[in-house]
């Protein structure tokens, strides 16, 4: 095999141009194909990474949609503080609720002001749902729900924008001229996969929100935000939570249910098949180029048999059997392949990590993964290899089957 590799190369390296021509239709599909499928592993990686920054095996509980003539018209106003309470007291899958009020208004302190993206009335478990530690300071009690206490929570990103520099714990804020002391200042959080600001945030007790913002009375919420015990007890923990609230809310059998309950692994699904079919395609349109470069291969090996008749001739002569020429030419034609293969597989790793690079120097915010995908890599040589004894078989076959005799006298 060693003497057979040394002359398939000697064979290959008497005409470089035509040999290099030849492997660079495979080098451009294995790097394709390697590039491709990187960087789907990677926008699969940053769908995960941006649900996981969501908070742990997280189950959003959502009003129903109401219908007016047939015509969605906003949601209905049926879920309240004390479904929450319930929710973490009586599912047994469930590890902690938060109810949630959505508001917008300015912040003001001193000389700056601000208006946050979100500002949140949440309960005191809305940290271990979101998974989000505390930098500075501490968080809202059950005390500070039950008191309605003007107390309130910033992101990183509020801090910055109204206190610069200075330490804002106790510091005095106005929400509607209302005055509001932080109490805590939340960890990093990053941009989500829309490019929003996570850490463009103000918590505050739903209490405060609703009785000290609305000035209301209502029990009513927006939204609850769930975590179940575990990403195994997610589908138990819906079952558990339908079953409650269509106890608590007298929903009759076979009636639609007043609210939705939808949990954020099913969108990350979604997300990857959609990103995974997109990966696919991508990757199966590089991979024509493997076989354009196939053809080139046969084409290549086809005239090589056609000037070396003579040489094949001398080797029967002497000794060759059908299946030591047939060797030789498949291992030149495999060797085209692999040394493509390795070249377009570096390539590719470059073009991801280029091409990941480019995206994180232009996007704000959100940090694209740098993702490398060896399997998809190695299948993509061993393609290449496939490639080479496939496309390299016929003119083989083609050789092994000459007579010697023909062949001696070929010009």
């Amino acid at each position: 095999m060693l003497t057979t590799l040394r002359i398939a190369y000697r064979a290959l390296m008497k005409n470089k141009m035509r040999a290099t021509l030849t492997v660079l239709g495979v080098v451009i599909g294995i790097a394709a194909v390697t590039t491709m499928v990187s960087l789907g592993q990677s926008a699969s990686d940053l769908i995960q990474g941006q649900f996981e920054s969501l908070g742990t095996n997280v189950i959003f509980v959502m009003p129903a949609r109401g219908r007016r003539g047939g015509v969605r018209s906003g949601d209905l106003p049926t879920l309240t503080s004390a479904d929450s309470e319930a929710i973490a007291a009586d599912c047994p899958a469930v590890l902690a609720s938060s109810p949630m009020l959505f508001t917008s208004m300015q912040m003001v302190y001193g000389n700056s002001n601000w208006k946050p993206k979100e500002m949140l009335g949440v309960g005191p478990d809305y940290l271990l749902v979101r998974d989000w530690n505390i930098r500075l300071g501490g968080f809202f009690n059950e005390h500070d729900v039950n008191a309605a206490d003007k107390v309130c929570v910033l992101g990183q990103t509020v801090v910055k924008r109204l206190f610069q520099t200075a330490n804002p714990i106790n510091e005095m804020v106005r929400i509607q001229n209302i005055p509001v002391r932080v109490i805590g200042v939340l960890e990093t959080k990053g941009a989500n996969i829309m490019g929003d600001d996570q850490d463009d945030i103000v918590l505050m007790p739903y209490t405060t929100v609703r009785q000290r913002l609305f000035g209301s009375e209502f029990q009513n919420v927006h939204a609850i935000l769930v975590s179940s015990r575990s990403g195994q007890t997610m589908q138990q923990a819906e079952i558990e939570i339908r079953n409650l609230l269509a106890d608590r809310h007298r929903i009759a059998p076979g009636q639609p249910n007043d609210f939705r309950v939808q949990n954020t692994t099913e969108i990350a699904n979604m997300l990857g098949i959609v990103t995974g079919t997109m990966t696919a395609m991508l990757a199966s349109i590089a991979g024509i180029s493997l076989l354009v470069g196939g053809v080139g291969i046969m084409n290549i090996m086809l005239v090589s048999v056609t000037e070396r008749t003579k040489e094949i001739g001398i080797r029967m002569a002497v000794g060759a059997r059908g299946r030591d020429i047939l060797l030789q030419f498949l291992v030149e034609s495999v060797l085209l392949s692999c040394v493509g293969g390795a070249i377009g597989f570096a390539l590719g790793i470059s073009g991801s990590l280029g091409i990941t690079t480019a995206i994180n120097a232009y996007s704000e915010g959100v940090e694209w993964p740098t993702t490398i995908s060896y399997p998809a890599a190695v299948i993509a040589i061993l393609f290449a290899a496939a490639v080479g004894i496939i496309f390299g078989f016929y003119p083989a076959r083609r050789a092994s089957r000459l007579d010697p005799i023909d062949a001696l006298r070929y010009e």
